[in-house]
């Protein structure tokens, strides 16, 4: 896994290929949408990577969660990640998980949700919706996905910083069920929906956690893909 340091130059990177690449030429079309728009793109210490838009500012903001990048380093949990998702099922850069696919591709994920937002295409409780993946297909399809992924890449290399491009093995699920067992002391999401609890039941592909801290009182069944050892112990 990328250290903590390295994955934040990377979501630097990351940073200035979404404006370089995917803003500078949507940027135009954006401000006929909602003049005076601005984006700002900025690099988060949990996992959360998001877009928003504040309607005050007329501003579109970009987060690049650094534990997000640092993740998305190990096959353990490169299938786990919806853009993971996406570049197998939809057959974005043939098909092939990579961290620099993986990345290169998160970058486009968010951008196509600035330009669902700005197309008034997004809803509520209906984000990932058929407009946002023939947004993101398009992006795909025209070669800017490609342009983004060559940036950054070469911003990599100039920088001094590796970006695998060796294919992962998926791991099959019983193989990632190995790494668990009840009773392991786990957390999972980021930021304010960071929840910490104890395993209690393994099950074929999830496994039911009793919350712990602030999260005392409930269960979830989380996807062990998003599942890591917890930093510190839990309060009770």
């Amino acid at each position: 896994m990328a250290e903590r340091t390295t994955a934040r130059a990377i979501g630097r990177l990351m940073c200035d290929t979404t404006r370089d690449i995917l803003w500078a030429p949507a940027e135009p079309w954006i401000r006929q949408q909602s003049t005076r728009s601005s984006l700002h793109c900025r690099v988060g210490s949990g996992q959360a990577t998001y877009h928003r838009f504040d309607p005050r500012t007329r501003q579109h903001q970009i987060t690049y969660g650094a534990r997000m990048i640092a993740a998305k380093h190990e096959a353990r949990s490169a299938a786990g990640w919806l853009s993971g998702r996406e570049i197998q099922q939809r057959g974005y850069f043939g098909g092939e998980l990579t961290t620099l696919n993986l990345l290169a591709h998160t970058c486009c994920h968010e951008f196509a949700h600035l330009l669902q937002y700005s197309a008034g295409k997004r809803f509520r409780g209906s984000v990932h919706n058929r407009h946002f993946y023939e947004i993101l297909d398009q992006l795909h399809a025209s070669g800017g996905a490609e342009a983004a992924r060559s940036h950054l890449q070469q911003q990599a290399e100039q920088s001094g910083i590796e970006l695998p491009q060796e294919r992962f093995e998926v791991l099959q699920p019983r193989q990632l069920m190995a790494d668990w067992q009840v009773g392991d002391r786990v957390q999972f999401g980021s930021g304010r929906r960071r929840h910490c609890g104890d395993i209690i039941r393994v099950n074929r592909k999830t496994c039911t956690v009793e919350g712990t801290g602030p999260s005392r009182g409930l269960r979830y069944r989380v996807p062990v893909s998003l599942l890591s050892k917890a930093d510190t112990a839990p309060t009770s």
